[in-house]
């Protein structure tokens, strides 16, 4: 929504949601008319060695640079809710985003991946998508809390809303926030950043990379029951995502960070608990990507088949791999646009239709062509355009930073500087 302007934003989040939705039913139509049941085999069949080490390139490169964000999350998340813990102090070593991130990774992340079946984290994705509603709920109650003073922003001048806060906002310690900062042109149609946000779109939702895996995971296999699945789990996910974006931008505005929950103060305590859901839920995500990075190693290099040593050995390298560079790379902003635009979007948009068209052996004029070489040319377009302006005009991160609206000492700063 920051990126691309707030009524853009929502109209392309659907956008991306209807591309991803086609174009996963249109990759196992193609799994179908080739014969193949992995989509590097696809790939192989219709564009030989080339596509297929280009494919397998992009499906190592998503999963894995997923992966070093969920760590970065949760360090940035689990360390602010330890904070929260009575007696544990800046210097305590729980709020040490390193030790949290290996931690959770020994304990958690890693015991989890070395499972060699992915039907055997349904559970675990449940645990993850009911976490993901109670987030939701947090964040639209904290929008809810939050409209009086929304509401002030407009009706007000800026002095008046910060007097008012100062009278009022000052006693309210449940939301931490002491005024609401103004933001420039916060309600504009469109921004020049939205090729960015298309690309951190489509990493939200892209899962064209285990397409197959859940496909072959289904009782019953077939192209009907698939694309009942694929509708049911794109439109919820893109109105969890509309809902909880809009909710989220509405709160902040131009100061919305890549990770929400760094826009909210530390002694918030209904956030603390979303930081909580939130760090839990990207702990739970995090093996569905080691399994598609796995599958990729394997299939490249050991003909598709890993025993039980080199399955674990192969599966430690990987996180040791993610997490070490985690460690490292704290930024989330750059790191979500960057894997949108080079990997996601050729996963979602290009791949599945530039196959499909080479295996279609419908009239040109037919709506799947027609469609399909649409969403290839949108996809060529965002990804390069995209990568030129993600480098041109990087998002800034304010990692682990207090944002400024939390301390009761920047509210006497701008009143006093406001003209009587």
């Amino acid at each position: 929504m920051k990126e691309a302007g707030f009524p853009l934003g929502v109209l392309l989040l659907f956008g991306v949601a209807y591309i991803t939705d086609y174009s996963i039913i249109l990759l196992i139509k193609g799994g179908n008319l080739s014969s193949t049941n992995t989509y590097q085999e696809l790939v192989r069949k219709t564009y030989g060695l080339v596509g297929y080490l280009i494919l397998s390139t992009l499906q190592f490169l998503y999963p894995f640079i997923a992966m070093i964000s969920y760590n970065i999350i949760t360090g940035d998340t689990l360390t602010k809710v330890f904070q929260r813990i009575p007696g544990v102090g800046p210097d305590n070593i729980l709020t040490d985003r390193h030790f949290i991130i290996l931690l959770t990774t020994i304990i958690f992340t890693l015991p989890i991946s070395l499972y060699r079946d992915i039907a055997k984290l349904g559970k675990v994705s449940l645990i993850s998508l009911i976490l993901t509603i109670v987030i939701l709920i947090i964040v639209m109650v904290r929008t809810v809390t939050f409209s009086p003073q929304v509401m002030l922003l407009f009706a007000l001048s800026f002095k008046l809303l910060l007097l008012t806060f100062e009278s009022a906002g000052l006693r309210s310690g449940s939301t931490g926030i002491l005024f609401r900062p103004k933001s420039e042109n916060a309600w504009i149609f469109a921004k020049s950043n939205a090729v960015q946000a298309v690309g951190v779109m489509s990493f939200a939702f892209i899962c064209n990379h285990n397409s197959f895996l859940i496909y072959g995971s289904l009782e019953e296999p077939t192209l009907k029951n698939w694309s009942q699945v694929t509708h049911v789990s794109v439109s919820l996910a893109v109105v969890i995502s509309v809902v909880f974006a809009a909710c989220g931008y509405m709160t902040f505005t131009g100061y919305t960070e890549g990770d929400i929950f760094e826009n909210y103060c530390r002694d918030d305590n209904l956030a603390t608990f979303g930081r909580f859901c939130y760090g839990v839920t990207v702990i739970l995500t995090f093996p569905l990507e080691c399994f598609v990075t796995r599958e990729v190693i394997a299939n490249v290099f050991f003909h598709g088949n890993l025993s039980t040593v080199f399955h674990i050995v192969v599966t430690v390298v990987i996180i040791a791999v993610a997490t070490g560079v985690s460690l490292v790379y704290d930024c989330l902003g750059i790191v979500l646009e960057l894997n949108g635009v080079l990997s996601a979007t050729p996963l979602v948009f290009i791949i599945p239709t530039a196959c499909y068209l080479r295996l279609s052996k419908e009239r040109w004029n037919h709506s799947d062509n027609l469609i399909s070489c649409l969403i290839l040319a949108v996809g060529v377009l965002v990804m390069t355009v995209g990568f030129v302006l993600t480098i041109l005009h990087p998002q800034e991160c304010s990692h682990g930073k207090e944002m400024f609206y939390c301390f009761p000492s920047n509210v006497s700063f701008h009143n006093s500087t406001l003209p009587p």
